[in-house]
């Protein structure tokens, strides 16, 4: 959650990311939601990339519909802003927002907000006191790890004394896997969720450690700190270079200089196949940070039309999980690629009545290439409307997709992606491919 104190523009502090690669110990057989390697996957193995928003919850209890709204416009998540009672609710109606989530076949991201600025903050509730929380919820949470992940807590360490965020977080942990919790869980950063003390990013992998089950994604929030794409994408650096898992769970846009780049998080979110949520539906005391008027889904505001409606957004992005029937994307690969040569596969990886996004991989063969074009004939009308890390061009039903120059050389078996927004009508067949290869 955005505060004042974002405004700041604290400078961040220049702590160098662990290099240690997440060492992968046996753990449990998974239930429901889990980790595989950096990603979300679910029961079946299907990659789950979280697509929403966050809903305030606790202090709009009666804003039920918000649930159907925000689906509407194409999210897959819904993160929901809880109380433990310490500070907010106690919200006793965990089971009904479940249902809520489940009947709107979204995945319910929960998360205890007491805790948002321990340290600092007086009245901030503990980690471990937010831990006694979920398991006093423990009889509605049990069995619902297909469908929930818990946020044990909000933001729950500010600017005083961050370090204390490692044990603290870790022992939260502990305690709920010893009561039996097999859910995924979701932990939030400290220094008001936005680690630019870099606490998280160095000692993430003692957390990691912490968890028997070895399922544990961390949350990142984007605020100011993150004004600028070099201190975003040396962020997402870290965690990828340590192997773990990460996602975005809370960001705003850029609506006055010096605030978050949205841009870029969109862009690399999409790109590197991670899990974000936008802060926030409606009701914020500062609603330049609201998506929806009063939350009327038929007002939405610039950031709203931004994240649900715009390039790498919600509705071009979000894949419905397959514990409620979403299908996985469908693909179609050509011929193996002679040893001078290349492969490329397309796939449709989300489609909406008059829309979808559609992802290619370029695959070299047997030895490097400098660079590809890939060639195809759309044969159910479909056009390309915009195209990413490649430059694509269309002359009636036939496409042309050219590599850029960052992406061009690949060595042998090395691969890269492109992709597209594309509009249909009546009907989206997937086309056969052709790559042909430059050396």
């Amino acid at each position: 959650m955005r505060r004042n104190y974002l405004a700041l523009g604290v400078a961040a502090v220049a702590v160098a990311a662990s290099a240690l690669v997440s060492q992968a110990a046996p753990a449990p057989a998974a239930t429901g939601l889990h980790i595989s390697g950096r990603d979300v996957v679910e029961a079946d193995g299907e990659k789950f990339v979280m697509r929403g928003v966050n809903h305030p919850h606790v202090w709009y209890e009666s804003r039920t519909g918000s649930f159907a709204d925000i689906k509407a416009l194409g999210a897959n998540t819904v993160r929901v802003v809880l109380g433990t009672g310490k500070r907010w609710g106690p919200s006793d109606d965990v089971a009904q927002v479940i249902s809520l989530c489940k009947q709107n076949k979204m995945i319910c991201v929960l998360e205890v907000h007491d805790t948002t600025g321990y340290g600092e903050e007086q009245a901030a509730a503990s980690l471990d006191e937010a831990a006694d929380y979920w398991i006093g919820q423990k009889d509605v949470l049990a069995g619902q790890e297909d469908y929930v992940i818990i946020n044990i807590g909000n933001e729950p360490i500010g600017n005083t004394n961050a370090a204390q965020w490692t044990d603290a977080t870790a022992n939260a942990v502990r305690k709920l896997r010893a009561n039996g919790f097999e859910h995924l869980l979701m932990v939030d950063a400290p220094n008001w969720g936005q680690d630019w003390q870099n606490v998280m990013r160095t000692t993430a992998q003692t957390v990691w450690n912490a968890d028997e089950r070895r399922n544990t994604v961390f949350s990142i929030h984007m605020y100011s700190v993150y004004n600028q794409a070099s201190s975003i994408i040396s962020y997402f650096d870290a965690f990828e270079t340590m192997g773990l898992p990460l996602v975005v769970g809370e960001f705003g846009w850029r609506f006055a200089s010096g605030e978050v780049d949205h841009e870029t998080i969109l862009a690399e979110t999409q790109r590197r196949g991670m899990g974000y949520l936008g802060w926030s539906w409606s009701g914020n005391t500062d609603p330049i940070l609201d998506m929806a008027t009063n939350f009327d889904a038929t007002q939405l505001t610039t950031w709203g039309q931004r994240i649900f409606n715009g390039a790498n957004g919600i509705k071009a992005t979000s894949k419905e999980a397959t514990i409620f029937g979403g299908t996985p994307p469908t693909t179609t690969t050509t011929t193996p690629a002679p040893e001078k040569g290349c492969t490329a596969t397309y796939s449709v990886a989300n489609q909406w009545p008059g829309g979808f996004q559609a992802d290619v991989r370029v695959t070299a063969g047997g030895a490097a290439i400098s660079g590809w074009t890939i060639t195809w004939t759309f044969t159910g009308g479909q056009t390309v409307n915009q195209a990413w890390s490649a430059t694509v061009t269309r002359s009636g039903a036939d496409v042309t997709a050219v590599n850029m120059a960052y992406n061009g050389n690949l060595g042998a078996g090395a691969s890269a992606t492109f992709g597209f927004i594309g509009s249909w009508n009546g009907s989206n067949p997937v086309p056969a491919v052709t790559c042909t290869a430059r050396w």
